[in-house]
């Protein structure tokens, strides 16, 4: 193979590596780090304890609560004095262990029931149902916690199965074949990323100069992706509904791409590094070469002549 075609295929491998690394390591996050369900719980955990989160739980469970006692209950002229007492028992509420440990429960549910769904475990055929998380739980927490603070009519509050939609049955369907497109991706793109670089740099006629292009390359990759995943951050919160809790959705979105974030700049730092490594090499090499050739060229010290004898 000639020179010049080598250096093509060599640069044709590594554009196509450079390219692949962004999209692998997103496939690879979404299909293997938001379908652990004990690593989902873990990431989710903290949000218990975020300020935003929880004054969106108390907008939802206390509205909830509220509206239920309002249909149920003949208490319409008494609504406005019951509300800040249910609202203020449900912020309370979020404030102690029991409230994390049923965040974690819901969470763990939840993300067990979206997984079967998009794996299709629960039905026997393509047919999709929608998901919906059931708040009687949080619920029954709170009417106990009125009760214990003599609140009036704490006792008569219902508990009912108050579900919370997740994801509708058309968009079920829809992510269930995206999703199966993506456990695939998610192992065959880095693969095929790692593949190509390691064919690109065999091939190259100066793999010096293809390492630093793949490096670099892969450092871009790192960053175009931590760009788009704060683009994204900005669109999903520009598309939510007016009454979903902007603060309390950016809280979910960072917590979810905080791996996302970290490979980023892994894929960043670890290809400047690498990078600059060649370089330094390439730079430091020549001058250790000149050193050598002018200590072997220096001649060697002949010892001085013996003095002349004149005969008398």
């Amino acid at each position: 193979m000639s020179p010049r075609l080598r250096s093509a295929l060599s640069a044709v491998l590594i554009a196509l590596s450079c390219l692949l690394v962004p999209f692998g390591a997103l496939a690879a996050w979404a299909a293997y780090g938001l379908t652990d369900t004990g690593r989902y719980v873990t990431t989710m955990a903290p949000l218990a304890t975020d300020p935003a989160v929880r004054e969106a739980v108390v907008a939802t469970v206390g509205d909830d609560i509220v509206r239920e006692v309002d249909h149920r209950i003949d208490v319409r002229r008494m609504r406005g004095s019951v509300a800040p007492f249910v609202h203020d028992a449900v912020r309370s509420f979020t404030q102690t262990r029991a409230f994390r440990l049923a965040w974690d429960t819901g969470n763990r549910v939840t993300h067990d029931a979206v997984l079967r769904a998009l794996r299709a475990e629960d039905a026997g055929d393509e047919q999709a149902r929608p998901l919906t998380v059931d708040l009687a739980p949080v619920t029954d927490q709170v009417k106990r916690q009125l009760t214990q603070d003599h609140v009036p009519l704490a006792a008569r509050i219902p508990v009912q199965h108050t579900t919370v939609p997740v994801l509708p049955a058309a968009e079920v369907t829809q992510l269930r074949k995206g999703f199966r497109v993506l456990e695939v991706a998610g192992f065959w793109l880095p693969v095929a990323a790692v593949v190509f670089a390691v064919a690109g740099i065999a091939l190259a006629v100066r793999r010096r100069r293809a390492v630093v292009a793949t490096a670099l390359g892969t450092a871009l990759g790192g960053g175009l992706l931590a760009l788009a995943v704060t683009v994204g951050r900005s669109l999903t919160l520009a598309g939510l509904p007016d009454d979903v809790s902007h603060p309390a959705a950016g809280a979910v979105y960072d917590a979810l791409t905080s791996t996302l974030r970290t490979v980023c700049w892994v894929l960043l730092g670890l290809g400047l590094a690498v990078a600059l490594t060649a370089w330094l090499t390439r730079r430091l090499r020549p001058a250790r070469r000149a050193r050598g050739r002018r200590g072997s060229a220096a001649p060697a010290s002949d010892p001085s002549p013996e003095p002349t004898r004149v005969r008398a």
